[in-house]
């Protein structure tokens, strides 16, 4: 780690860098970053901003539902309850005829409400708000580890799976037609949504989170010309926001993670704006 910490004094040359929770911040961003970059252009291809954001609201409850059973690490209990959850709600989602956003929103307040009021009632709920908006500055080098095995897990599954994620989100019929077994890889990628959404939900923060995958995907779709750039933009925007985001919080004394989400949302509105611009020159 000290020698990764070396590197970092060297690229970045600025007071910040001196201190060691600033370095291990913005290691967590860079591993952070990517991840929700990619994941985030599947789940904008599919319309599931929505679920991202139960599955964000569903870690209150997951915690609550761990302080009940005695579990004495809530991550376990979070990412547990966060699996059952993405699984369950998928299921309904697939059997029903209700459209998926409703599903989803029945779901999502199903969820923070039970959470809300396990939490209060136990009177433990204090010790546990600060998920609400994060903290990515608590990260220890030790915590960065598990960040490190999430983002191979994605890089593995993302080369392995998503030309078959892609044909499904195109046309689930060509899909059935080609041997894909949509519920299996459709499962997979739900649980591995939950799995991350969990595994960052301490730095990020519930409230925040949905934002973090959505925005640098959406601002991407919105110049990507191809398959390959959209990914390309998505992490580049997305490590440029949460980069810039920490410099500025740090300087301005500011909260990181809303910095983050305001930096991307600008990015969003820009790439809005110029292909906005873009289709009315060409129209004209």
């Amino acid at each position: 780690m000290e020698a990764i910490y070396s590197i970092l004094e060297i690229i970045l040359p600025f007071e910040f860098i001196d201190y060691t929770f600033m370095k291990n911040a913005l290691l967590a961003i860079i591993l952070v970053s990517p991840i929700f970059a990619i994941l985030g252009t599947m789940i904008v291809n599919n319309k599931m901003a929505f679920f991202s954001d139960a599955l964000g609201h569903s870690a209150l409850t997951g915690i609550a539902i761990g302080m009940l059973l005695g579990i004495s690490n809530i991550n376990i209990s979070m990412i547990l309850f966060a699996v059952i959850f993405a699984l369950l709600l998928n299921f309904v989602k697939n059997k029903t005829t209700y459209g998926a956003d409703t599903i989803i929103s029945v779901f999502s307040s199903i969820a923070i409400a039970l959470g809300l009021a396990i939490l209060a009632q136990t009177g433990n709920f204090n010790k546990y708000s600060s998920y609400l908006v994060g903290d990515i500055l608590s990260i220890t080098s030790s915590e960065i580890f598990y960040l490190l095995l999430a983002f191979i897990a994605v890089i593995l599954f993302w080369y392995f799976m998503f030309n078959k994620l892609n044909v499904i989100s195109i046309n689930s019929t060509l899909a059935k037609s080609r041997g894909i077994n949509i519920k299996l890889i459709d499962n997979i990628f739900v649980i591995l949504i939950a799995v991350i959404v969990m595994v960052s939900i301490r730095w990020v923060g519930i409230l925040l989170i949905n934002s973090l995958l959505i925005l640098p995907a959406a601002a991407s779709r919105n110049i990507a010309k191809s398959m390959r750039s959209y990914h390309l933009f998505s992490v580049i925007f997305s490590l440029f926001s949460g980069i810039c985001g920490l410099i500025i919080s740090y300087y301005w004394n500011v909260p990181t993670g809303p910095m983050i989400v305001i930096i991307s949302g600008i990015i969003y509105f820009i790439t809005f704006l110029s292909n906005w611009g873009k289709n009315r020159l060409f129209k004209n």
